[in-house]
């Protein structure tokens, strides 16, 4: 079973993420922060889901920071943001995320795109 960390400072979306994540066959830990994310992670995670909604959470620099510190070699990201924030997209493309998508997405198709982003689709 695939280990799933779910970086979301929101608890309320963060539980239904990890329900549907769970739903979907990963083991998925929750974590409210992004520091605690990044332990995590350590730890041994297959993907690392992050939530870009929240520029005060500090996603894109989470995966950044992990990206230059070679932390995310076997590791694959996720991230989420705001349809309204297309400059989040972009920026959290050039800081080394695998796939980012709109929070409507992965609240519809979360672990679909879990699975296929980890069989390297």
């Amino acid at each position: 079973m695939a280990k799933v960390i779910a970086a979301v400072p929101d608890l309320l979306f963060g539980s239904k993420l990890q329900s549907a994540l769970t739903a979907g066959g990963f083991d998925c830990q929750l974590i409210a922060s992004a520091a605690a994310a990044r332990a995590a992670a350590a730890g041994g995670a297959d993907l690392l889901v992050v939530d870009l909604t929240d520029a005060d959470f500090g996603g894109v620099e989470l995966v950044e920071a992990m990206g230059q510190a070679g932390e995310l070699a076997s590791l694959r990201t996720l991230g989420f943001y705001s349809h309204v924030e297309p400059q989040v997209k972009a920026a959290a493309t050039a800081a080394g995320f695998d796939l980012v998508v709109p929070r409507s997405r992965i609240n519809r198709e979360g672990a679909e795109l879990a699975t296929k982003l980890l069989a390297g689709a």
